[in-house]
């Protein structure tokens, strides 16, 4: 897990400020906000990747020059860890009458978590090597407390962190590298009924027709949360 120390963050509140306090950023071009910048990065990102962040194409969706954006960001690296935060965003689900229940809180979060990912496939690329921001460890923080009151003790929290985060990981990745069409699926599996002696048993289930990614994550995690060592 990245850190990052707290210097570059202390420049950038007086750059946000001091263009605050001059109305105009130099060149008399209009303001801009970091919160417009993270969005229409956010929006750059969807639509073209991670390779479409250059810091020129997205002054130029912003409408203002590439300098400016400098007087919100100190550079493209930190405008990926403020994008991958920013669609971290945790909602939690509406207080319901019945009681606590929290197997049903952890699904909820993962759930989320892996519709985030679908959303913005270049977030599942960026997680695992960028600085974690203030969503992404407040979720981290959340589900802990979840685990703990479910009685899982300290000493095993990481190990059911760090399987939780790798499942929904892995699942979303596969869910995104493999979204073949019937067609595919059928000429894959037609492929392997030709070499059923060879492989029986995938052949035998059916495994490149199964296209049920949404029903095969939740039981996955069922298998999962089933298996967590508890108090």
């Amino acid at each position: 897990m990245a850190a990052k120390g707290n210097g570059g963050q202390g420049k950038r509140s007086q750059r946000v400020e001091s263009a605050a306090q001059a109305g105009k950023k130099p060149g008399g071009e209009p303001s801009l906000s970091l919160e417009r910048i993270v969005a229409t990065a956010v929006e750059l990102l969807d639509a073209e990747g991670i390779d479409g962040l250059k810091m020129r194409r997205l002054a130029d969706r912003l409408g203002a020059g590439v300098m400016s954006l400098y007087w919100h960001v100190a550079n493209k690296e930190e405008v990926f860890d403020l994008a991958l935060d920013a669609v971290f965003a945790y909602r939690a689900p509406p207080q319901r009458i019945e009681p606590e229940d929290w197997r049903r809180d952890v699904v909820h979060m993962l759930e989320d978590w892996r519709a985030i990912m679908l959303r913005h496939p270049w977030s599942a690329s960026l997680l695992p090597r960028r600085a974690l921001g203030a969503n992404v460890l407040g979720r981290l923080e959340t589900m802990s407390e979840v685990l703990s009151r479910a009685g899982v003790a300290d000493a095993d929290m990481n190990v059911a962190i760090w399987s939780l985060w790798n499942y929904v990981l892995g699942a979303t990745v596969t869910r995104a590298s493999f979204a073949l069409s019937h067609a595919d699926q059928a000429a894959g599996q037609k492929r392997l009924s030709a070499l059923s002696e060879r492989y029986p048993t995938i052949e035998r289930t059916r495994l490149l027709l199964d296209s049920d990614w949404d029903g095969t994550f939740r039981k996955g995690l069922d298998v999962l949360l089933d298996g967590l060592p508890r108090g």
